[in-house]
């Protein structure tokens, strides 16, 4: 077997070519989630993959199938795999996982299988908050991690069709904004929050949608809001960019100096 691999950050209108369907990648998994059917509204055995190479270029697989090489493979977020016998076709218009311009697509003769570590790289691209009022139409169109401190959260479970947990997070520069955890998140923030005590607490959030919503008297409504399972959260998780962020809160803000905040765990 040969040693040479492509790279997502590779694939381009001018190498991209319909015909080959035998690309060969060095990917690790960034983030698994299910397909659910339109028309029974259930998961089928079909999964979403959002894959980094190791210069952080992201895109998205898609396997329309039950296929025998890919079974437990959603269940390994966080691993380096390789990936050959896969193909590459132009991502549809609309909401999507990145904003890459293609997606990779695994068909029956495509083969992945894990391999050694290549790097420590957890590929979380933070935006920051005070920037997400500013993003165009078009960059809203695909998913975004950012990080805050939590300030305020309102549990609305009364409806068991539709629970909520709506929480708001603000930078270091008192820029803040709203946040939507539904369906399964919702209780799933809500249980992990409870279990997190004292000080502030610094939530990193995995990939989640920007809403927009126009009003005709005052400025649009905007928040984030989980993508069914797309979307994810960590509290106080061990990354860079948390550490600094956590830092940068002790210098500057009154009541994280009075009060403290929610170390790691």
């Amino acid at each position: 077997m040969t040693d040479f691999y492509n790279k997502l950050s590779q694939i381009s209108e001018a190498s991209y070519n319909p015909d080959v369907k035998a690309w060969r990648f060095r990917v690790k998994i960034h983030r698994v989630y299910p397909l659910y059917s339109s028309v029974t509204n259930r998961v089928m055995p079909f999964y979403s993959y959002v894959l980094a190479d190791e210069d952080g270029c992201k895109m998205e697989m898609t396997v329309y199938g039950d296929y025998e090489s890919f079974r437990g493979f959603e269940n390994r977020e966080g691993e380096w795999v390789e990936i050959f016998r896969v193909g590459v076709e132009r991502s549809c218009v609309g909401f999507n996982a990145t904003n890459s311009r293609f997606r990779l697509t695994a068909s029956r003769l495509t083969q992945v299988r894990m391999i050694d570590p290549l790097n420590n790289r957890l590929f979380m691209d933070f935006k920051n908050i005070h920037a997400i009022s500013h993003m165009s139409h078009k960059e809203r169109n695909y998913s975004i991690d950012t990080i805050g401190v939590v300030f305020n959260t309102e549990a609305r479970f009364d409806d068991p069709a539709r629970p909520r947990m709506i929480f708001y997070i603000r930078d270091n520069i008192d820029s803040q904004i709203k946040c939507v955890a539904t369906g399964k998140q919702a209780y799933a923030f809500r249980d992990g929050l409870e279990n997190v005590e004292g000080g502030q607490v610094i939530v990193a959030l995995k990939m989640w949608k920007v809403c927009k919503s126009w009003n005709l008297f005052e400025a649009p409504d905007l928040w984030l809001q989980t993508e069914g399972g797309l979307s994810d959260f960590r509290f106080n998780p061990r990354l860079t960019e948390v550490e600094d962020f956590r830092q940068s809160l002790l210098n500057s803000d009154p009541y994280v100096q009075k009060y403290g905040i929610e170390g790691f765990t």
